[in-house]
């Protein structure tokens, strides 16, 4: 956030129009212009700048202005800083037409980094190679006395990210040796600081002091990133500059060579054997550019991870240390990658690191790319790696689940990784109920993540699991908090509660006996069935004090979008048995959801459809689970409260009731569903004078009424009764009771309904045609039983014909 003064120079900045910054330009062209350009011009340029970068669009300056920028830019006699200013503007004008700049014939290091980061900014490529040639060529030669490569690097840097084609395969040979030699050669001594100038200054220099450790001790080993110095000389900028670049550098050139040595060439053999030994000198070996910028990069990265064993004088440097030991194993993984002989030196050092580093939770980050190097290469060398990966999803989760930016890392590896995972290690899948805290407590950041992690932790051995563990997402996210609160409290406040006593409050039953162990399963770590309560109903009703809580309702809008991926997935896999489980707990979940209204619309809208789509799968469960179905679709209070659920349920009866589908299905069977459905309809169409009409869902009731035809159509002996039912709707619809309840047109749709299905059981075998096509249907009776309310017209048409119409 800005300050409310920087706020205010912002919108003065970008409140200026076109003519007023015509006229402010002018006045800084004349600044320029003159004798000497002195603080009058660099304030001038200074509101410029903040005038062309404070709007998203961009700001049109005069051509010869902006041709006068480019002048004092290149200008010897120009400032230091008017030139960083007029290379800035450029910038923010970029792509800009009236450019005539070129770095082709720039000598100075400073005002080449300066030219090269305006061309850059154009998005041409064309630009981008002259630049890298440029930066490339100026690299190769002896720099005069005064100037640093250091001002190069970052350029470079930006030209293979922009376009690393642009350089040649000698190009990135010259570079990989100055590479090599910047990681290896820095200066192990202190910079001198720069002479004030002053009456009291010496012209005698003292001795330059040796470089420290982050401890504080002398180095005794070569400069990195993480020795420390008072003044630091131009090779060690380099130095650090260097390792900053150093993985792009390597992933974009270190894994080409110009001449892959044969398996059996003894050249390969010995440059293998060679980089077996650790940190050996050099000077004997001639190793080709790219091979000898590994071995440095490779010794470079094992000094980093001994210095981050030492104890940091400063909280800084020890951040710095954290961030360059997850950079030096990233760096390693890379080189193992792009040569194998590697491996065996870094597999030792890092299950070394590991164990030094796993018991502190500072250094979380850390352990995912010593995680990713032996997902990478533990077949190779053939290590046993999943101790480390059991810590990795066993503690970190459990442990650090409320830290946002290791939240998103750790997701981020599983996903990346998720296949490899799946492959090679059970213990990936076993972890889910550790990842789901990451998604309970950062539920919008993380959702799309898990929409791409979610098929890969789903097989019939966890789906039921992870079913119920989806539904219980926001009451996780409620446990989670209350763990995190309990922890935070006093030693005083930890003592267990009575256990005689009813905990008065959810920190008190977080330690109680009579919710330990369902607090303890609802937070486990891996997958446990065996361990799941009989019921987290008590749970639930306890946590409920916490639904209103902003972090549970973001995690609950999370759910319905996972349950439909969920369904989708499990429906590529799945059997008939795994099938008929997840509808009997459907059914069941559906009275057991954290009391959240809006999270409960939702799940019932998705587990409706759901449901539809498992009946079309699999038929033969209406006839398999007919006692649970007859018992949710018996239950009229299911109407009101699951609206969505139970009229998929009501549809899925009808549709699939039938010898077609499954040859156990009897008239006793089709007769029972009728009997009890007929129950519900009555019970909600019954027009009570003294008690006021149930109000339900006009689509109920008209699935309710098709079913009920379906069913007689199959079983004549029914049609008897269900028409008289049907014939009752008129009175029904046209009750005052029943016209308070519902709008002209739902009455009318339910009307129209009943009258078509009516007509059509005067047709039983008309009716028994369209309601029960045979499984291998024609294309018409599909495409009749996908339009049925147009073949009710249809038939209504028929027994009703036009007035005037000949019969």
């Amino acid at each position: 956030m800005f300050t409310a003064a920087a706020e205010s120079f912002l919108r003065q900045a970008r409140e200026i129009q076109e003519e007023e910054l015509r006229r402010f330009a002018a006045r800084v062209s004349a600044l320029l212009q003159g004798p000497e350009a002195g603080p009058e011009a660099v304030d001038g340029l200074q509101r410029l700048h903040l005038t062309v970068a404070a709007t998203k669009y961009p700001r049109k300056l005069d051509g010869k202005f902006v041709e006068l920028l480019q002048t004092v830019l290149c200008s010897p006699k120009s400032p230091e800083q008017i030139q960083v200013l007029c290379a800035a503007i450029l910038r923010e004008m970029s792509p800009c037409n009236d450019l005539i700049l070129s770095c082709d014939e720039i000598q100075d290091t400073k005002l080449l980094s300066l030219v090269s980061s305006v061309l850059l900014a154009q998005g041409n490529k064309g630009e981008v190679a002259a630049v890298g040639q440029r930066v490339v060529k100026v690299l190769e030669r002896r720099l005069p006395e005064g100037q640093s490569a250091r001002f190069l690097l970052p350029v470079l840097a930006n030209v293979i990210s922009l376009s690393p084609e642009s350089l040649t395969e000698e190009q990135t040979n010259v570079v990989s040796k100055k590479l090599s030699d910047w990681l290896r050669y820095a200066s192990i001594q202190q910079g001198m600081a720069q002479p004030s100038g002053g009456f009291f200054s010496s012209p005698r220099t003292k001795q330059p002091a040796p470089v420290t450790e982050v401890d504080g001790a002398v180095a005794t080993d070569f400069f990195t990133v993480l020795s420390v110095a008072q003044h630091y000389t131009q090779d060690q900028w380099l130095n650090v500059q260097t390792f900053s670049m150093l993985r792009n550098w390597l992933l974009c050139y270190g894994g080409k060579e110009l001449n892959t040595p044969n398996p059996d060439d003894r050249a390969g053999m010995d440059r293998s054997v060679t980089s077996m030994v650790s940190a050996a000198p050099t000077a004997g070996r001639l190793l080709p550019p790219r091979e000898r910028l590994r071995e440095k990069a490779f010794e470079y990265c094992q000094r980093l991870i001994e210095q981050s064993n030492r104890r940091p004088l400063r909280k800084d440097d020890g951040d710095l240390q954290k961030a360059c030991l997850i950079e030096a194993v990233t760096i390693m993984d890379i080189i193992c990658k792009q040569d194998s002989s590697y491996v065996c030196r870094a597999v030792s050092f890092l299950k070394i690191l590991h164990s030094r580093i796993c018991g502190d939770a500072t250094y979380a980050r850390a352990l995912l790319p010593i995680a990713q190097f032996f997902l990478n290469h533990s077949k190779l060398e053939a290590v046993d790696s999943d101790a480390i990966y059991k810590h990795l999803f066993t503690d970190i989760p459990s442990q650090l689940f409320h830290n946002p930016s290791l939240a998103f890392e750790f997701v981020q590896f599983c996903k990346d990784n998720s296949q490899l995972f799946t492959d090679s290690s059970s213990i990936f899948r076993q972890s889910f109920p550790n990842l789901f805290k990451f998604l309970a407590w950062n539920s919008p950041p993380l959702i799309s993540e898990f929409v791409d992690l979610l098929p890969f932790l789903l097989d019939a051995g966890t789906a039921i699991e992870i079913f119920h563990l989806l539904l219980d997402l926001p009451c996780l996210t409620a446990a989670l908090d209350i763990q995190l609160r309990a922890a935070a409290l006093p030693a005083s406040e930890k003592a267990g509660s009575d256990p005689a006593g009813k905990p008065a409050t959810c920190l008190e039953a977080f330690r109680h006996p009579l919710y330990k162990s369902t607090f303890q399963y609802l937070l486990r770590t891996k997958s446990a069935p065996e361990d799941a309560p009989e019921s987290l109903v008590p749970l639930r009703q306890l946590l409920g004090s916490l639904a209103g809580s902003p972090r549970v309702v973001q995690c609950a809008e999370t759910v319905p979008v996972l349950l439909e991926l969920f369904f989708r997935v499990v429906a590529e896999f799945a059997d008939g048995s795994l099938i008929n489980q997840l509808v009997v707990l459907l059914l069941q979940r559906s009275d057991q959801l954290y009391e959240i209204p809006s999270f409960k619309d939702d799940v019932y809208r998705v587990l409706g459809s759901q449901l539809a789509m498992l009946c079309s799968l699999r038929p033969a469960l209406v006839v398999e689970l007919s006692t649970e179905i007859l018992e949710f679709s018996g239950a009229v209070s299911n109407i009101q409260s699951k609206e969505a659920i139970f009229t998929h349920m009501v549809w899925a009866v009808g549709e699939y009731l039938s010898v077609s589908y499954d040859k156990r299905c009897t008239v006793e069977q089709i007769t029972r569903f009728f009997e009890t459905l007929e129950a519900v309809l009555f019970e909600i169409t019954q027009l009570r004078p003294q008690a006021s009409t149930p109000s339900c869902a006009p689509r109920a009731i008209s699935v309710l009424m098709a079913t009920l035809t379906k069913l007689a159509a199959r079983s004549q002996d029914l049609i008897p009764r269900v028409s008289m039912f049907l014939s009752k709707m008129r009175t029904f619809v046209q009750s005052p009771a029943v016209t308070s309840l519902y709008c002209e047109e739902d009455l009318e749709e339910i009307l129209i309904r009943a009258t078509e299905l009516m007509n059509l059981l005067k047709m039983p075998s008309v009716a028994q045609f369209v309601f029960t096509p045979p499984v291998a249907s024609t294309r018409f009776q599909r495409e009749v039983n996908d339009s049925l309310p147009l073949a009710l017209r249809m038939v209504t048409q028929l027994l009703e014909p036009a007035p005037g119409s000949v019969p």
